[in-house]
């Protein structure tokens, strides 16, 4: 379709010379192709994350990237099937960053509230770990946003180890106060804040702060290749 100069949805629509797709299933995709475009001029993500695969989604970066809120997560350290619990729910976004902390206005309908403004999801290792514990320990708490986690985007591309790792190798650096600090320190500071240590607390919510706020430097960096890795430009 590309050697034929089809590069978009409307390209597509508007073709009649498509020899290798059977007719009838022409129209079926025609009609499909068309419903996508008019959810996409309602800015409609949610229905794009019910309907693309979740390996496809970091596609969606492009329209909605603008729309995107990072989100990211520390908890206790247990698992949420053996008392584990969110300490901090991290968000940056447009608004910028807001942390909702254990105690202090963390609950499933505030968070809710918070996404709801958005369009898109970013995260690291968050469809694996992130959303699943918040949805094990946090009661109604449900998200149906288009989701890009970095964890997997990453990997397709070639780099390895976590978030920290890939950090280093975009050349995204860290404040003083936290370089160094891990998923494991975070569990500690918590630990601290909680026998009154103010500054663990300050600290814990930096850390995610950054976290989150790096994930939206790492996204503008790996949608370009991403997208270029589709071979895609060599048509354009």
């Amino acid at each position: 379709m590309w050697r034929k100069g089809i590069l978009t949805w409307r390209d597509f629509t508007s073709s009649t010379d498509i020899s290798f797709i059977p007719g009838k299933r022409k129209s079926f995709y025609d009609e499909s192709l068309t419903e996508a475009l008019e959810r996409l001029e309602a800015r409609d993500s949610s229905f794009f994350g019910r309907m693309m695969k979740s390996t496809d989604q970091w596609r969606l970066f492009g329209e909605f990237g603008s729309d995107a809120v990072c989100l990211d997560i520390e908890t206790n350290g247990l698992p949420a099937s053996e008392g584990g619990f969110p300490t901090v729910v991290g968000l940056y976004g447009g608004d910028g960053y807001k942390a909702f902390v254990k105690g202090n206005g963390l609950n499933s309908r505030a968070i809710m509230e918070s996404l709801s403004k958005y369009k898109y999801l970013i995260t690291f290792y968050g469809s694996v770990f992130d959303i699943p514990f918040l949805q094990s320990t946090l009661s109604g708490f449900n998200t149906d946003m288009p989701h890009l986690d970095l964890c997997f985007a990453s990997r397709s591309l070639g780099y390895k180890g976590g978030l920290k790792k890939l950090e280093a190798s975009l050349g995204i650096g860290r404040s003083g106060e936290t370089t160094g600090l891990d998923g494991y320190d975070a569990v500690l500071l918590w630990k601290r804040a909680q026998r009154g240590d103010t500054r663990a607390l300050e600290l814990l919510v930096q850390y995610n702060m950054e976290d989150t706020a790096n994930l939206m430097q790492i996204a503008r960096i790996l949608y370009p290749k991403l997208k270029a890795s589709t071979g895609i430009e060599e048509f354009i």
